[in-house]
């Protein structure tokens, strides 16, 4: 299993939107837009490898260093088979 943190979204956001639209959008839509955007590749890249599995955008799983931290509350945001 691949687990994957992306830890700039905002950033990644006012990079290809402008800063204006960046000041305008909470966080928490910036992530979710990036990680759509990063599933989709990696889906597309995989697939014209020939690899078979399954990707999913889960909240409330947090890296931290060599550690994995579960929150209470977990949720499937987005979930593919390619």
């Amino acid at each position: 299993m691949i687990l994957l943190s992306i830890n700039n979204s905002s950033e990644v956001v006012a990079q290809k939107a402008g800063r204006f639209i960046e000041s305008l959008t909470p966080a928490g839509f910036d992530e979710a837009k990036v990680e759509e955007q990063v599933i989709r590749k990696l889906i597309e890249n995989l697939a014209a490898e020939g690899i078979h599995g399954e990707i999913a955008a889960v909240r409330g799983i947090h890296l931290q260093e060599k550690e994995i931290h579960l929150a209470e509350k977990m949720h499937v945001r987005r979930h593919d088979h390619f």
